[in-house]
């Protein structure tokens, strides 16, 4: 029985927004040629719920005026000496075992993150992925609930 109660929350909720834990892919999101706004990111996944854990990943080389912008743009900022990828999808699969996270987005373009969209779809959490061509990996588009263009 709560097999079914928890298919039928999933399908038609609970008429409470869902929660919503974001994490952006920095290095490979927010380049110049690729003209992402962070604040259009935000308010297009409030269409899907409430932002409750908004992350951008940057690696030791991020200049200090992007740090400045992206801590402008109300991000927590996560910044790792090493391989950006790893930090996020830990920090992304701790939310995914939180009751209060319904909702993991991912915004990036890269395929290394379907492994941490599988795991939340296991675990029952509605998936979101957020990019942009070029090279918006398809298999990573095709693992996620829904799939959103940053640039739309």
């Amino acid at each position: 029985m709560a097999d079914f109660a928890h298919k039928f929350k999933k399908l038609f909720g609970t008429g409470t927004p869902k929660n919503i834990a974001c994490f952006v892919d920095g290095p490979n999101m927010i380049r110049k040629e690729l003209g992402i706004d962070l604040e259009k990111v935000k308010h297009k996944l409030e269409k899907y719920g409430k932002i409750k854990v908004a992350k951008v990943f940057l690696d030791q080389y991020a200049s200090d005026k992007l740090i400045e912008a992206v801590t402008n743009q109300g991000y927590d900022l996560v910044i790792v000496p090493s391989d950006v990828d790893v930090a996020l999808a830990v920090d992304a699969t701790q939310y995914i075992f939180n009751p209060n996270i319904d909702t993991i987005a991912i915004v990036s373009r890269d395929s290394d993150f379907r492994p941490v969209i599988a795991k939340a779809k296991e675990q029952g959490k509605e998936t979101i992925v957020i990019g942009t061509n070029p090279d918006f990996s398809t298999a990573l588009r095709n693992s996620a609930d829904i799939v959103i263009d940053a640039k739309e």
